[in-house]
């Protein structure tokens, strides 16, 4: 879990690149800030930087107060890279490093709008699935043809986390919060922001669970939003009925009731439906693709693509290669 329950503070660190637009940074922080005041203690210390300290102006000239990355202790639980402009261009070889040893040292990182580009740049998104504003997404894919780049809101694969930009941190960070926190406190922060229209990770390129599986009851929504954003690594059951405010007998019933399997069972098809995905659009070893859609060794992940397609994973590669389903 990228921000697991826990008692002290989570560091949260936005690198702000030069050109950032201010709305994609405050679309991310502000709903932090919130759940700091709604919740009446500090669940996330903010700390923002850039390559020389100082005020830092966004492209509407709003700006931070930053310290430099050469003075910045790096402890963060996350640090979001958020860029604007064109971040396929960006170079500088001492941040890139440094966001080379925040990886080794085991810190979970994020891109927000361009600030994937970067941290692809940095060479550590490898295997990871993630977004980037739309504007950059057929360049990205040029330049990194083996990257696993998807058209969505924001991805979380297990210590990457990215998002699209504009309004969608606010989408992210109610994921977070809701992961961390649980789904009441998340939903109260998009109510203070008269953000009440949440949408899934997926959107717009797919339904949201409430049209896509008709869903109504609050819990499950809360469930499969959850779900989606957890498919790497994935939630115990008891998690996700903590989560989604609910006892884990009554989740179990509901889904039975509604989505006619249990729930652990609808979550590992959700997982293996975006393995699938991952097998036909991309190359990554699927000893890879095991490991991102939550499986523990490729031989588990192959019995249970087979149970589920019908096929194993490599015919369904090799067929897909031939235009045939």
């Amino acid at each position: 879990m990228i921000d697991g329950n826990h008692g002290s503070p989570r560091r949260y660190g936005f690198l702000l690149i030069e050109g950032y637009a201010l709305m994609s940074a405050a679309s991310a922080v502000e709903p932090l800030r919130a759940a700091n005041l709604l919740s009446g203690r500090t669940l996330y210390d903010l700390n923002f930087i850039s390559d020389q300290g100082g005020w830092m102006r966004s492209s509407v000239s709003g700006a931070f107060e930053t310290v430099p990355v050469s003075e910045s202790v790096g402890d963060f639980d996350v640090l979001f890279v958020v860029a604007g402009g064109n971040p396929l261009t960006y170079r500088d070889n001492r941040v890139l490093a440094w966001l080379r040893r925040l990886a080794r040292s085991g810190v979970a990182l994020g891109g927000i709008s361009g600030g994937a580009a970067i941290l692809a740049a940095a060479g550590v998104m490898t295997s990871r699935r993630f977004t980037i504003h739309w504007q950059h997404i057929d360049a990205m894919r040029e330049i990194y043809p083996e990257a696993l780049i998807e058209r969505r809101l924001f991805v979380i694969d297990r210590d990457r986390v990215t998002c699209a930009g504009g309004m969608a941190p606010l989408d992210m960070a109610h994921a977070l919060i809701a992961s961390a926190h649980g789904v009441e406190l998340a939903r109260a922060v998009t109510d203070w922001f008269i953000h009440t229209g949440i949408r899934q990770a997926e959107a717009p390129q797919q339904l949201d669970a409430v049209r896509k599986y008709d869903l109504h009851h609050p819990a499950l929504v809360a469930m499969i939003e959850l779900m989606t954003s957890h498919i790497a690594d994935p939630l115990k059951l008891d998690d996700l009925a903590h989560l989604s405010g609910i006892g884990t007998r009554q989740l179990e019933r509901l889904a039975k009731q509604l989505l006619g399997q249990s729930v652990m069972q609808f979550y590992r098809s959700l997982r293996l439906e975006k393995a699938d995905e991952i097998v036909q659009q991309s190359n990554l070893p699927l000893v890879e693709v095991a490991i991102a859609t939550g499986f523990s060794n490729r031989s588990h992940f192959s019995r249970a693509f087979q149970a589920h397609f019908g096929v194993g994973p490599a015919s369904r590669r090799k067929r897909s290669r031939h235009g045939v389903h």
